[in-house]
């Protein structure tokens, strides 16, 4: 039985984009990542990476625990985790980008206000100040890349 030259090349063709597709080669994403690069050491890039789960771990945390209607121990998540202290202002001021160091004392300090609107148990002012802080995450991580 004879197969056609065009139902070979196209059987070859599929295969083809098979391997490309299950080894990622020669696949260009389907959107170019804008982002600005912070151009970080390998090391320091773990270590950034590693206190953005922190904080994301935090916020989880903070859910959970107005979910129980324990607001006090919210705020004290918030305050030590998301809040401005000195370790924070440190690691801000070590990336040398400028719009970066100001996003993350923008978003330290909405960590400090959330952990201040927590105090009052306030179910509805603390979800703002929690969406505040959110909204500091995602235009971040919207701007910049590792």
């Amino acid at each position: 039985m004879a197969v056609s030259t065009s139902a070979l090349s196209d059987e070859t063709q599929h295969e083809s984009m098979h391997h490309k597709m299950k080894h990622g080669m020669n696949m260009k994403p389907l959107v170019e990542d804008n982002r600005i690069s912070l151009n970080l050491s390998p090391k320091m890039k773990q270590h950034q990476l590693a206190n953005m789960r922190a904080h994301l771990d935090a916020v989880r945390q903070t859910i959970l625990l107005m979910a129980e209607n324990d607001f006090n121990s919210a705020s004290d998540v918030a305050s030590k985790q998301l809040g401005m202290n000195k370790r924070m202002m440190k690691m801000c001021h070590r990336i040398g980008n400028e719009t970066f160091k100001t996003m993350g004392m923008t978003f330290h300090e909405s960590g400090d206000e959330l952990a201040k609107t927590l105090k009052t148990g306030d179910l509805q002012a603390s979800l703002r100040a929690l969406n505040t802080t959110m909204t500091s995450c995602v235009g971040c991580h919207a701007t910049f890349r590792q």
